[in-house]
């Protein structure tokens, strides 16, 4: 939906979006302190102890109980606020896992603290308003490689959840964006060593598997529909130049907006190249899938102009819907194939590059906090709409058709 939408979805009055502006006043500096600190003290993926503390730490002293280990995982958490009363259950999720070397450059300080500030603000409407439905926090680390949010799906966190949702920092305001899914998979060719100048009649050639594997996912990129991605890199190319390399290791990833298109039909072709490379070179590839498949994300159009009206009512200007698809990757698919989810960007700087240093040192100062306050704001806008009126959650559902599990 466009920012010039003629009919408003969120339904949230002036008196509730007052209460809500004058709650995330006094909960400012938290919320920047929790974003400084998370940004401050960057931690990758399922080592994030400090971070997923201090989230979990603010929702217990907030009136939320929380449940820590979740899912197996040592720094995943739930927060659960319960009114008591029937209604929905809507689920905010944070994200707080850094990048390595360049901490925290995808902005996830941000993501944690407007989740928070979200839930915090949601909690103190359904409290005043005496609003029913039960409002939940999951806290998911390693979105940067690890899939944290596939165990607490498939450990049946999300059962009974009508709607899922969080933000995430960009160089645009977008409502709902569209990904890729995407597999990953590491490949271990072993061979034979030789001397390479004396007897290299010898040898099996590893890194010849490696290298033909490459060339044979670069001719099939020539038959492939145009959303596939595929990128590979190798990680262990031998031992000694002088030596027949016994070990080849070959990293790739595979992505298309399909997801069972991928599962089915494109990684078990780009797992054929590596089996006809090991087959001409005489070398043994082992294959092992490295990380749950991210899936891609299913879009929404309730939840998306709910967002979009919230957007416009805290005076931020979204980018037109996009039919084009974003060729990046991220677990929250996963959870929108399995119960309706929104996905928004929120803009640091315009065309700010994600991934990088100045996107690292952009959302640590002044552009990142107003993200935060913004996006907190959004957020407790969009929960507190579908707790508010339950035909939007009735047809946020006709919507959504349950998609793949992994």
């Amino acid at each position: 939906m466009s920012q010039t939408s003629a009919h408003e979805l969120l339904g949230i009055s002036p008196q509730d979006e007052q209460l809500l502006r004058d709650r995330l006043e006094k909960l400012t500096e938290l919320l920047l302190g929790v974003s400084h600190d998370i940004h401050a003290h960057p931690e990758v993926g399922f080592e994030e102890v400090r971070s997923s503390e201090l989230l979990a730490s603010a929702l217990k002293e907030h009136g939320f109980r929380v449940q820590k280990p979740l899912a197996g995982l040592e720094t995943a958490f739930l927060g659960t606020f319960d009114t008591g009363r029937p209604g929905p259950r809507v689920a905010v999720f944070c994200e707080y896992d850094a990048l390595p070397e360049i901490g925290h450059g995808c902005g996830h300080n941000v993501i944690a603290s407007a989740g928070l500030g979200a839930a915090l603000l949601t909690k103190e409407l359904l409290v005043t308003e005496e609003v029913g439905g039960t409002l939940l926090v999951v806290g998911s680390p390693a979105e940067e490689g690890g899939g944290g949010k596939v165990p607490i799906i498939n450990a049946g966190v999300l059962d009974g959840v009508d709607a899922a949702m969080m933000l995430h920092p960009s160089g645009e305001n977008l409502s709902a964006m569209r990904t890729l899914s995407r597999a990953s998979m590491e490949v271990r060719f072993t061979g034979k060593a030789a001397h390479a100048a004396v007897s290299p009649h010898q040898g099996v050639n590893a890194l010849d598997a490696a290298v033909l594997t490459l060339n044979a996912i670069a001719l099939l990129r020539q038959q492939v529909t145009p959303d596939v991605r595929i990128h590979a890199i190798i990680t262990d190319g031998g031992q000694a130049h002088n030596i027949i390399p016994e070990r080849a290791v070959v990293v790739i990833s595979v992505r298309s907006e399909d997801p069972r298109f991928l599962l089915e039909s494109l990684r078990p072709r780009v797992e054929n190249c590596v089996r006809g490379a090991a087959l001409a070179t005489g070398a043994q590839a082992d294959i092992k899938h490295i990380d749950p498949p991210y899936l891609s994300i299913a879009p929404n159009p309730v939840l998306e102009q709910i967002v979009d009206d919230a957007y416009r009512r805290i005076g931020r200007v979204t980018e037109p819907h996009r039919e084009e698809v974003f060729p990046g990757s991220t677990d929250m698919g996963n959870v929108s194939q399995v119960v309706p989810s929104i996905h928004p960007n929120i803009e640091i700087v315009p065309g700010l590059t994600m991934h990088s240093r100045q996107a690292t040192e952009l959302v640590g100062g002044e552009h990142g906090d107003k993200a935060v306050l913004d996006g907190a704001m959004m957020l407790a806008m969009t929960a507190s709409a579908l707790f508010r009126a339950p035909g939007l959650v009735d047809g946020m559902k006709a919507e959504f058709t349950e998609g793949v599990r992994v």
